[in-house]
């Protein structure tokens, strides 16, 4: 049991600060007047309008109620600490609210998670007020920029979820003619999201009711018998793959046929036994790995939700080993590519950016970390191991390796940086793709070819390596130029470093989706190279995701 403890005359001081903040957005709706200088006074000066001095006993209350929650004391302020969910209209937005709830399930989000059934119990005082208007602003929460933050609680996951201000979007709730088709319009319009709706829909369809008997692991085969056929058939046609016969003791032909309609339903090789993979699976609660990684990508998609998809851009999807050129969505470039290994300093991380530069006949410019972690200790045993990189001062000049004692340092200490030039055999290859960011991940070229020819292609320290550079450059140039092609080329014979500007830039985003649509709008699934939809999934978890509802 909690202890009680006093408040101190600081936490206090804090307390009422921000009902005095409160109040001071509800002078005139949300804005403060303040004195102009003489400079700014003249024909545009803005009137100041008096505000009010005092405050119903009901605003206070309602003022002090709102205080310790940002958005709602910036909602309240601005609506003059009015209530919103009392009254005939307060009732429409309350059924409009229970309703969003209903449905987000169809997000992947469980209805507990907004108390529904304490909404329900609600009367219209202020606690049932604050309750309806808490929900509101979580519900907006989770569909605007996701339920959990990504980049405070998943290692390798950079992204910045920019969400839209919880308190305009209450306001637009409460002046609309239809608040239920607002909220509904909050998650992501994208097709893909869409597809994975629907994936979700289509498993959810597939998992028996939770009161019907487990049917027991076993390996049924045409004309085998027993007890264990009864609570099989029972779940399958609980589900819509019923399968009639005279003997429902006897696994027979109707019931081969209709387990094999269900395994390939659910993605098992379609043979008609019910070994133990397919009890196991309609034996389930719905949320087998498929499942969780639908769930996975639909959250991932909410952390992108302020992303235009539908523009030109560049889609790297890191467990996939693919990266895409989309156009209003649909596909119009592919290439295989390499992306880091599985040791966590080597992993590709996930963010979006902005692509500004085709390099041509790119220098390597040899990241530290693998100057001193795999280059100086050979230096030290033999000063001119890995010939074929140059040491340059902290001006750019190549020092010669004669005059280094490479002995003396450490590598906390040592000064010189590793750069390689110009050639086929550099490790960027023979261009490389810029996207400035505080991580230096780019996409490049490779002498390394033969593991595109790999099926698992995790072997880079960081940065995507693409399988087909120079068709990726012409694409990425035919949108500022007749002659990509002729424009690539002439600098690539130069042999010097060109740096080709593309206007305008390109975004590109490197996500990592296991499950996503394809063209058609069928899910694929990927491997979780890195682990990291376990660290998601547990997240999910403690914020009561619907993991089976």
């Amino acid at each position: 049991m909690r202890k009680w403890r006093p408040i101190d005359e600081v936490s206090m001081r804090h307390f009422w600060v921000k009902v005095f903040a409160v109040l001071a957005m509800a002078l005139g709706g949300g804005h403060v007047a303040v004195a102009q200088s003489p400079a700014m006074q003249g024909s545009a000066a803005t009137v100041a309008i008096a505000p009010r001095l005092h405050f119903s006993p009901e605003e206070m209350r309602l003022a002090k109620a709102a205080a310790s929650d940002p958005a709602l004391a910036a909602f309240y302020g601005a609506n003059g600490l009015k209530p919103v969910f009392t009254g005939p209209e307060g009732k429409v937005r309350r059924q409009a609210l229970r309703e969003a709830i209903t449905n987000m399930p169809a997000h992947g989000i469980s209805v507990s998670r907004y108390r529904p059934q304490a909404l329900a119990a609600a009367g219209e005082d202020l606690a049932a007020e604050m309750m309806h208007a808490r929900m509101l602003a979580r519900l907006i929460h989770d569909l605007t920029g996701g339920v959990i933050d990504p980049a405070k609680a998943v290692p390798g996951v950079h992204r910045k979820v920019s969400r839209p201000s919880a308190a305009r979007l209450m306001g637009k709730f409460v002046l609309s003619d239809d608040p239920a088709a607002l909220l509904s319009g909050l998650a992501p319009q994208n097709r893909a999201y869409g597809a994975l709706q629907t994936a979700l829909q289509e498993m959810s369809a597939l998992s028996p009711p939770t009161d019907l008997p487990r049917a027991p692991e076993a390996v049924w085969r045409l004309g085998m018998r027993g007890d264990g056929v009864l609570p099989l058939r029972e779940r399958l046609a609980s589900i819509g793959f019923a399968a009639d016969s005279s003997d429902p003791r006897l696994y027979d032909e109707a019931l081969s046929q209709a387990v094999a309609r269900y395994q390939q339903a659910v993605g098992l090789d379609p043979d008609g036994v019910a070994g133990p993979n397919t009890i196991r699976r309609l034996n389930s609660d719905g949320v087998d790995a498929r499942s969780r990684a639908v769930l996975i990508a639909l959250e991932r998609m909410r952390w992108m939700g302020d992303e235009d998809l539908e523009k030109r851009l560049v889609w790297v999807n890191i467990p996939e080993f693919t990266a895409r050129i989309l156009e209003g969505g649909e596909e119009v470039f592919r290439t295989r590519v390499v992306v880091g290994k599985t040791e966590a300093d080597m992993q590709t991380p996930e963010f979006s950016d902005q692509m500004e530069y085709v390099v041509v006949n790119p220098r390597w410019n040899v990241p530290r970390s693998i100057t001193v972690k795999e280059y100086l200790p050979k230096l030290k045993a033999n000063r001119y191991a890995v010939s074929h990189l140059d040491v340059v001062d902290g001006n750019g000049n190549v020092v010669p390796r004669d005059n280094i004692d490479f002995a003396r340092y450490t590598a906390a200490n040592f000064p010189y940086r590793m750069r390689q030039k110009p050639s086929g055999d550099n490790a960027l290859g023979l261009v490389k793709f810029i996207f400035p960011n505080n991580w230096n991940i780019y996409l490049h070229d490779t002498p390394t070819k033969y593991l595109f020819a790999e099926r698992q292609r995790a072997y880079s320290h960081g940065c995507i390596r693409i399988g087909d550079p120079f068709d990726l450059a012409y694409q990425l140039l035919s949108q500022q130029s007749d002659d990509p092609r002729g424009v690539f080329h002439r600098a690539l014979d130069s042999g010097r470093e060109t740096w080709l500007h593309l206007k305008p830039n390109v975004p590109v985003h490197l996500v990592y989706f296991t499950a996503f649509p394809d063209d058609a709008g069928n899910i694929q699934y990927f491997n979780d190279i890195y682990g990291r939809d376990a660290t998601i999934w547990s997240l999910m978890e403690k914020a009561g995701l619907d993991l089976g509802a």
